[in-house]
């Protein structure tokens, strides 16, 4: 999708906005992998925490964000000590339903796999699909990737 952006247009820009934080060596390494698999004309900023904040500081109509990724943020959001998820994620959909640009969420879907067994894991597990679901009404369309493969639809807001 960002390519395709950037041809549309010569003023088109495109911002990843990275997540993660390099807390090991396995993860400094998949880091770099990401980077230097990125395509050329690419930006990239990083928020491991104010996402919200982040979105909106970035944002431009000809400016294309792709969050990478919604899943490590959570991780970051939910660490021991750090207070701040609901804030932090009420503060991000404020900023999704009001930022200029296009964005690009990429998140996980995790729920379909074996329940884990600890407290602290479940907890993470709920709140990522909770994440998903309230990130999924701010959007257009929702994307999701099995095998390699892309189904695309409309989101549909279902009422009870």
């Amino acid at each position: 999708m960002g390519l395709a952006w950037l041809k549309q247009a010569s003023h088109h820009r495109v911002t990843v906005v990275a997540t993660a934080l390099a807390l090991d060596d396995e993860m400094r390494l998949r880091i770099e992998r990401h980077r230097q698999e990125r395509p050329a004309g690419f930006e990239m900023v990083e928020s491991p925490m104010d996402l919200g904040e982040t979105l909106r500081q970035q944002a431009s109509p000809d400016r294309l964000l792709i969050v990478d990724c919604l899943t490590l943020w959570l991780v970051n959001a939910l660490v021991p000590g750090e207070a701040r998820c609901a804030e932090l994620r009420d503060d991000l959909l404020a900023a999704l339903s009001t930022v200029s640009s296009p964005v690009v969420l990429v998140s996980n879907e995790i729920g379909w796999g074996v329940i884990p067994m600890g407290p602290e894991v479940r907890q993470f597990v709920d709140e990522l699909g909770r994440l998903n679901q309230a990130v999924a009404l701010c959007c257009a369309n929702i994307t999701l990737m099995a095998a390699g493969q892309p189904w695309t639809k409309p989101v549909q807001v279902w009422n009870e």
